[in-house]
């Protein structure tokens, strides 16, 4: 295995080597329970899927950890606001997260903790940080001391100094210093609360994900991912409390997904362009929705449009409509399996065969380098026109041809999960099969369009082929003769 990823703990893009060989172990913050997931939540998830997904793909065990924030004051403010108790609150939306999540194919991940679930560990990991000089107590609340970490800010790569240069940072008296962060809240009367050594209260935000990343994970691990927006504070104090616990590196590598814009602004309630992924999904295919996300470098911000929905829509038709299209050439014959490919070469053309391993080769490259499905999805269409000229004529075994055609590009396709077979085989609207009779008509009209041209009647063989590339259909005249396809909208 060779893949290279950005770490943006160095800033730099490198081959990722595991600490244990074919074993992956990824933690990724999840999600604070408090309201329906929306599309950055969608975003994350997608991401990093496809990132644990493609080590699987490669051959690697894969332990992915992801938690959800089950007790927070959002999560308290709703509870008084409904009336209810706060682990409602968090166990509804815990639901609706699955039921999203899974709309979206997202493989479920190893492990989801609850951070309500560890507060024993949670506990032991902050006495251990007030044993090591590291956090102090204040009217039984507990903060890191962030100048006792020397490291600080090396992952967002911001200093102390320049933090409170100009900024409005509110003086809390009882503090060593404003950059001291919470690692367990006294609670307040009538608050959801644990019995702890300094007063009853809860978790800080920032510990939970160091003690329950230790527990499953170990003291160091692989992969720590997460929306860019957690650089900082979140994964910073991450460090630095995890670090000086253990003594050891937290993470060996940090991956970030960038953020998402609707319209051109930045995604927010109070601007009225906040879309949840519920809402999203009466609009648009599953499939649509993970298709505009891996169109986009995970680390790249993308911009969300109606009408880009709308044009990548159309241009997942245009997937749909090539791999109709190899089905309808393999006639009776089934679909090639990925664990079939390689035993199905015999007999086949060999530019096909030569060309599938070409687009294979091209996709995993674009993969293996810091997981860029926008180049990946790329490739995928320019041999998607490549494949369309070659199957235009006729050839021998062109049915086995297909059939391991499709069965290529199937096993790129339900990696990324932008379509699977009970979608390509359905009748989509605005997806026309060029399979079967349409292949047979297309056939008809270049007759026609060749026996005008020796007719010498140019100007009725130039109307059919006009009328024909009005419909999507560019032929090409070669030496062997005329030739069409599939052209890309």
């Amino acid at each position: 295995m060779s893949i290279k990823i950005f770490d943006t703990l160095t800033a730099k893009t490198s081959e990722f080597t595991p600490l244990k060989e074919n074993e992956v172990k990824m933690y990724v913050c999840g999600v604070t329970v408090y309201d329906d997931c929306h599309l950055g939540h969608a975003r994350a998830a997608i991401c990093f899927d496809i990132i644990r997904k493609y080590f699987e793909f490669k051959g690697n065990k894969v332990t992915m950890v992801v938690n959800f924030t089950d007790v927070d004051d959002k999560i308290i403010n709703r509870a008084k606001l409904e009336n209810v108790a706060a682990l409602e609150i968090s166990s509804r939306y815990i639901d609706k997260y699955f039921r999203d999540m899974d709309a979206l194919k997202i493989k479920r991940a190893t492990i989801y903790p609850k951070a309500t679930e560890h507060i024993e560990h949670i506990i032991k990991f902050v006495e251990s940080l007030i044993e090591k000089g590291f956090a102090y107590e204040v009217n039984g609340e507990v903060y890191f001391e962030v100048s006792k970490f020397s490291d600080y800010g090396k992952l967002s790569k911001r200093n102390l100094d320049d933090m409170l240069a100009g900024a409005r940072i509110a003086i809390d008296e009882r503090l060593k210093s404003p950059h001291d962060f919470c690692l367990w809240k006294a609670a307040k009367p009538g608050e959801i609360s644990w019995k702890s050594p300094w007063a009853e209260g809860r978790p800080g935000w920032h510990i939970e994900c160091s003690a329950m990343s230790g527990h499953y994970l170990g003291d160091t691990f692989d992969i720590h991912g997460g929306g860019l927006d957690l650089t900082f504070p979140h994964h910073e104090n991450e460090i630095a409390q995890s670090e000086a616990k253990t003594g050891k590196p937290f993470a060996m590598y940090w991956m970030h997904n960038g953020l998402v814009n609707i319209n051109s602004e930045k995604m927010s309630k109070s601007l009225g362009n906040f879309f949840t992924i519920s809402a999203l999904l009466e609009k648009f295919s599953p499939f649509v929705i993970r298709y505009f996300i891996l169109s986009n470098h995970y680390r790249s911000p993308i911009n969300f449009t109606i009408e880009k929905m709308q044009e990548l829509e159309k241009s997942l038709g245009t997937l749909v409509k090539f791999m109709k299209r190899m089905k309808g050439f393999t006639g009776a014959l089934p679909a090639v399996g990925a664990a079939e490919l390689k035993n199905k070469r015999g007999g086949i053309k060999s530019e096909v065969l030569d060309e599938a391993d070409a687009f294979e080769a091209r996709f995993n490259e674009f993969m293996e380098n810091d997981f860029n499905t926008a180049g990946a999805i790329g490739a995928m269409f320019q041999y998607i026109s490549i494949f369309n000229s070659r199957f235009a004529g006729e050839f021998d075994n062109k049915s086995e041809a297909a059939a391991y055609v499709y069965g290529v590009f199937m096993r790129y396709i339900e990696l990324l999960a932008i379509a699977d077979n009970d979608f390509i085989t359905a009748e989509n609207e605005g997806i026309a099969d060029t399979g079967g009779l349409a292949e047979a008509l297309i056939g008809v009209l270049i007759k026609v369009r060749s026996t005008l041209k020796a007719e010498k009647n140019y100007k009725m063989a130039d109307f059919v082929r006009d009328e024909i590339k009005s419909a999507g259909v560019v032929l090409e005249d070669t030496k062997e003769g005329t030739k069409f396809h599939i052209e890309k909208k």
